[in-house]
């Protein structure tokens, strides 16, 4: 997973026509430690998505602009709108990601 610093490479990542997942962190966070944890084979099963990492205490005007309450939380990005939008609460477990990630396809 890329880790983006500025708004500007967020901007150049989410404006493409292919969906991109943004991952909203940060480093003290316990539960997006927890979510290191498991995300990787997610991130296999799910590789029609780039995946990036954004740490919302560098970026905060972006968590803010994106309605990023609670971290982890998951956007899902296509032509620069957000499309999808997993809130920390239910990003806890393997299981609730790939829900969420599996009712994006219908």
């Amino acid at each position: 997973m890329k880790s983006l610093t500025t708004n500007d490479q967020f901007n150049e990542v989410i404006k493409g026509s292919e969906p991109v997942i943004v991952k909203f962190q940060a480093g003290w966070c316990p539960d997006c430690t927890r979510m290191d944890m498991f995300i990787d084979p997610i991130i296999e099963e799910f590789n029609q998505y780039q995946w990036f990492d954004v740490n919302r205490d560098e970026l905060p005007d972006l968590a803010e602009k994106y309605d990023v309450m609670g971290i982890p939380s998951l956007l899902i990005f296509k032509d620069g709108e957000k499309t999808a939008h997993l809130h920390s609460a239910n990003a806890k477990s393997p299981e609730s990601v790939t829900e969420f990630l599996n009712d994006q396809k219908e």
